[in-house]
């Protein structure tokens, strides 16, 4: 699938802007990883994009979130490797994340939260002065963007990347999309 289809995929799925962006964020995100850890930027895009193609038909059952997006994924011909990850990115189902799109995914999807909050608190509300210092320092107050898990985030080591380094490629990845993420 290329990338504009899978887009308009998402749209036809997902009404809400905040989880386009969403989406669009944890793209971004996986396509810096991907080029940094020498893997399939395209496939790393797609799964970083479609990753919560379901979130507005299963609502808050995070029992079928996920699940259910691994059907849509597989209905359209996404190939397998996409569709394990889109499903094990949720923890719900305990599905064992076994590569490293399955890890980078795992990896990405709370940091494109946290980031995004990082540049909501600052008074432009954008992305373009958020720096590395001040993600680590946010990074250590559990009560900022508390449901970004750390934990997730600092899995980054299963990556081979410090998470100095993993925030890095996070945030230059996200703020070469700034303008589509209204940030």
């Amino acid at each position: 699938m290329e990338r504009e289809e899978a887009l308009t995929l998402l749209k036809s799925h997902l009404k809400s802007e905040n989880l386009v962006n969403h989406s669009l964020a944890v793209e971004a995100i996986m396509r810096g990883l991907a080029e940094r850890l020498g893997q399939d930027v395209e496939q790393f895009g797609l799964a970083g994009l479609l990753h919560d193609i379901d979130l507005d038909q299963v609502g808050g059952d995070m029992f079928r979130h996920s699940l259910w997006g691994g059907e849509i994924l597989e209905e359209n011909g996404l190939d397998t490797a996409v569709v394990y990850a889109v499903k094990a990115h949720n923890d719900i189902h305990g599905l064992e994340r076994l590569s490293l799109l399955d890890k980078c995914l795992w990896a990405s999807d709370p940091a494109s939260g946290f980031i995004t909050a990082a540049a909501l608190i600052r008074p432009d509300k954008s992305l373009a002065e958020v720096q590395l210092k001040s993600l680590k320092k946010r990074f250590k107050e559990a009560r900022f963007a508390a449901g970004a898990s750390r934990e997730q985030m600092a899995s980054c080591i299963e990556l081979g990347l410090e998470l100095d380094e993993f925030l890095t490629i996070a945030l230059d990845s996200m703020k070469k999309i700034a303008s589509q993420l209204d940030l």
